[in-house]
């Protein structure tokens, strides 16, 4: 037997060659999730409610041709942008539960949920008389031009989702509910055939599920039902979704 092979094995107590157990490979780490928010925005009430769905490009890589609710990645400019009313106490304590995190965290990620909300759909949501901001953030521009101002008053934190860490991609997103009655402004020809979603649909709130949506939506939709169901009360604690040995967990904020 030659040295090379010897290399491979070691002997045991009677000096015996024995095959060396290869060490495993080292594992991938899982991506590490971007801060997110999406809105999820509901029309009517009561058995006449619905919600705002967007259906994704089939050529995208993350979630093609899912509906979802319109939402994306945190950006450096919505801690910056201007308010007309403040995010409700309880909901920042909530979103602060991170850590290093404060207070112009929580409020980033309210005002990022509508940020999205706008760029993906063409719906602003915010209250008119102000003006708009007199310096707006590069990424708040577009909605600085219909001369509003982001209430974060009327937002209702609703849940938080990680997305798998087997996923190539993958966000830490917070789900806030607005009612419809905000809107403000809207811009035609956001949504079409080569933008991020390729249509929106008002689904009945209560047949929304009939829809080919990602299970994290599918899970905050049952969720927004029953907050509404019980009045959307802010004392009520808030669900955080993630996955953990191949399944998926709920606890709460």
């Amino acid at each position: 037997m030659t040295q090379a092979a010897l290399s491979l094995r070691e002997k045991d107590d009677y000096g015996r060659a024995v095959t060396q157990k290869r060490p495993p490979r080292p594992q991938k780490r899982p991506a590490r999730p971007h801060d997110a928010a999406a809105l999820v925005l509901i029309d009517g009430k009561g058995a006449k409610a619905r919600v705002l769905l967007g259906k994704r490009h089939p050529a995208l890589k993350f979630m093609p041709g899912k509906y979802v609710f319109p939402g994306g990645r945190l950006e450096r400019g919505d801690r910056a942008m201007t308010i007309a009313g403040p995010l409700d106490s309880r909901d920042e304590s909530r979103l602060m539960k991170v850590a290093g995190k404060g207070e112009d965290f929580a409020r980033a990620l309210a005002l990022a949920a509508i940020r999205e909300c706008f760029e993906e759909t063409g719906l602003a949501l915010g209250v008119s008389g102000y003006g708009g901001p007199a310096r707006p953030p590069a990424c708040w521009r577009a909605y600085a031009a219909q001369e509003l101002l982001p209430d974060l008053q009327e937002l209702h934190f609703a849940a938080r989702a990680v997305t798998p860490p087997f996923l190539p991609r993958r966000f830490d997103t917070r789900f806030f509910i607005a009612d419809a009655k905000q809107i403000a402004a809207r811009v035609e020809g956001v949504c079409h055939a080569d933008a991020e979603l390729t249509e929106l649909v008002w689904a009945p709130l209560d047949k929304a599920d009939a829809y080919d949506m990602p299970d994290v939506t599918r899970m905050v939709l049952k969720e927004v039902r029953a907050r509404l169901d019980a009045g959307l009360s802010r004392f009520a604690p808030v669900p955080h979704f993630h996955h953990s040995r191949g399944v998926w967990r709920r606890d709460l904020l």
